[in-house]
């Protein structure tokens, strides 16, 4: 794979960009190969720029949840750029926006919008330190919260794709800050809680981990974490930035009826468009300059072009029964293609949910970090290129979510479920 076109810009691309990409999991180095240069999608299918197609299920790590170039969605940001692409000042799509991410989730009172999940998770550590007058953190092995200094410590998605361990260029007073615990782990958030209470400032945690593969969370983990951090006066925060929007309207926590103190959203909030979002309970918020001392600002934020494409994109995933399909397909496609796998003797464990699924090529079922990290990189870097040679683009390292969209139809799943059928022989 990665013949042609894609090889030639690549190397043009490493002459120019570190590692020829800019973000590092793009470059293939988890699955070796050239990774593929894109030329454009449309709905289900993206196609490279030698023309060939591939059934994506990548969806730009989420937020294409409607399929790529959605009719609505280019009509708003073909208005939106008549009038104006940036302007430093407050527009009305802004408020816009807000309205709709206030209404989908109520322990959101209040949302500031930013340019990327990774502003979003830091300006709410920074929010949380303020009002809490604490400094230290607690995360989850395995959940990625950006690349913010404060969160880099046992973080998933690119650092454990690359087996990067610490955080070079991270001070190491900053990472002292950051306690990271097993994801699940009940008793173990329990102690560290108990004895580090008066200093820790916030829990933050991906509700459904994305960034190890897919790890849902055990019965009584988040609510556990909700009630340690209540009684200890300690900001809980969900990073949504993948599951917001994605798993249900509004965030995961509305499937579990749960409400944390403060939200990061990204992804499908900006309907593919660069965006992040942080919001929830009003006096935390209203510390934020320029209505208390907390400072946080940018130019593009609130950016007209990307506040109408999110907008476009929410109304539509609003109506009708868009997560009931988007259940029903994925769970039919997860389960014929796991049991494809077991029945050729291939040992693989199927983590999904919603349209958002991993599959570990390991005979355990995952649960944490160091379950993930028991899977086959090797096996599934075979299982990755066979189906890209079938016309399959999947996520090129273990460690990540694949995703479904309301533009995957029938025919894509069954084309999919046999390319991973004629893909076995390579697998093994």
């Amino acid at each position: 794979m990665g013949n042609g076109r894609s090889s030639l810009l690549f190397e043009k691309a490493k002459a120019l960009i570190p590692g020829g990409v800019n973000s590092p999991v793009r470059a293939w180095k988890a699955v070796g190969g050239t990774p593929l240069f894109i030329r454009e999608g449309q709905g289900s299918k993206i196609y490279d720029v030698d023309g060939r197609e591939y059934i994506d299920f990548i969806s730009s790590w989420g937020p294409m949840i409607l399929g790529h170039s959605h009719p609505a969605v280019v009509r708003a940001i073909e208005a939106a750029c008549k009038r104006g692409t940036s302007f430093g000042a407050p527009t009305e799509g802004e408020i816009e926006l807000a309205e709709l991410i206030v209404k989908a989730l109520p322990s959101v009172e209040t949302v500031r919008l930013v340019n990327s999940g990774t502003e979003a998770t830091m300006s709410a550590v920074r929010l949380a330190r303020a009002f809490t007058k604490r400094n230290k953190i607690v995360k989850f092995d395995g959940c990625y919260h950006g690349h913010g200094d404060s969160l880099l410590a046992a973080a998933g998605s690119g650092v454990a794709t690359f087996g990067i361990s610490g955080a070079p260029g991270v001070p190491e007073a900053v990472t002292a800050l950051t306690l990271s615990l097993p994801y699940n782990d009940i008793d173990a958030a329990t102690r560290l809680i108990g004895r580090e209470a008066g200093s820790i400032a916030a829990v933050i945690v991906e509700p459904v981990a994305g960034n190890m593969g897919v790890v849902p969370p055990e019965p009584g983990f988040l609510g556990t974490l909700r009630e340690l951090t209540s009684a200890q006066g300690i900001i809980l925060i969900f990073d949504e930035v993948i599951t917001g929007f994605r798993l249900a309207w509004g965030g995961y926590q509305n499937v579990i009826g749960m409400s944390p103190d403060l939200t990061c959203l990204g992804k499908i909030v900006g309907g593919g468009l660069p965006i992040g979002a942080f919001g929830g309970r009003k006096d935390i918020m209203a510390m934020l300059a320029p209505e208390g001392p907390v400072y946080q600002a940018g130019t593009l934020s609130g950016n007209p072009i990307a506040t109408a494409a999110g907008a476009a994109t929410l109304k539509i995933l609003g109506e009708g029964s868009s997560y009931e399909i988007l259940e029903e397909r994925s769970r039919l496609l997860c389960m014929e293609i796991e049991t494809a796998l077991s029945s050729a003797g291939i040992p693989v464990c199927c983590n999904r949910l919603g349209s958002m699924f991993t599959f570990f090529f390991t005979a355990e079922r995952v649960r944490n970090y160091a379950g993930a990290r028991e899977a086959d990189t090797l096996r599934y870097a075979r299982y990755f290129h066979a189906l890209a040679a079938e016309g399959i683009a999947m996520a090129p390292s273990q460690f990540e979510a694949a995703f479904l969209s309301l533009s995957h139809d029938e025919n894509d799943l069954a084309r999919t479920v046999e390319a991973v059928k004629k893909a076995i022989p390579s697998i093994f």
